[in-house]
């Protein structure tokens, strides 16, 4: 692969898996029923909403779910890998295949913010406890209905909070089942590399 397809494969890599992962992080904070009118929260829905809108006049929610995100996402995802392999000299894919990709990239893409922003809370929880920052508020209603079981279910040891722990273990252990998933449904090898999350 010459230098300009390298380029090329790693603006579209980034500029895509960054707006796929706002759109993913929209539903998540959706799910979480995180403050809307959060600065960051605006932003996210002044970023989606130009493709997110028209796509909800044809897909309507369902039990409460954004389903018109969750089809953008893995729209987009599955348009991201067939230009990156484009890119790269592979050609067409399978269309089905590549569905059955970007599915499992988002379920890694997922695990990655959750996984990313429990590591910055905790970070930010040893260096400013009470940061009343818009975007460390919302990281943590983003966090809150994952954290709430690993708290009920550890205790508190003398005002240390140790559940982070069992948290960052589950992750773990959900991205050991979703490689070998990934490794189930063909990703590996060149391909591996076009898939975000995974």
């Amino acid at each position: 692969m010459g230098a300009l397809n390298e380029i090329g494969l790693y603006v579209l890599q980034t500029l895509g898996s960054l707006y796929i992962a706002l759109i993913v992080i929209r539903f998540l904070l959706q799910l979480a029923r995180a403050d809307f009118y959060n600065p960051v929260s605006q932003f996210l829905v002044k970023a989606t909403n130009p493709l997110l809108l028209p796509l909800r006049k044809i897909i309507p929610g369902l039990f409460g779910l954004d389903m018109a995100c969750v089809v953008l996402a893995i729209a987009l995802h599955w348009l991201l890998i067939e230009a990156c392999a484009a890119v790269v000299g592979l050609g067409f894919l399978n269309p089905f295949h590549v569905l059955t990709w970007s599915m499992v990239g988002l379920l890694g893409l997922t695990l990655g913010i959750y996984k990313w922003g429990l590591f910055i809370s905790i970070i930010l929880g040893w260096i400013a406890p009470h940061n009343p920052n818009p975007a460390v508020l919302l990281l943590n209603q983003l966090l809150a209905p994952m954290m709430r079981p690993f708290r009920r279910l550890v205790p508190d040891l003398g005002g240390f909070d140790i559940s982070p722990i069992f948290a960052f273990l589950v992750l773990g252990i959900l991205g050991i089942l979703l490689g070998s998933l990934a490794y189930e449904v063909g990703i590996g090898g060149a391909i591996a590399s076009l898939v975000v999350g995974v």
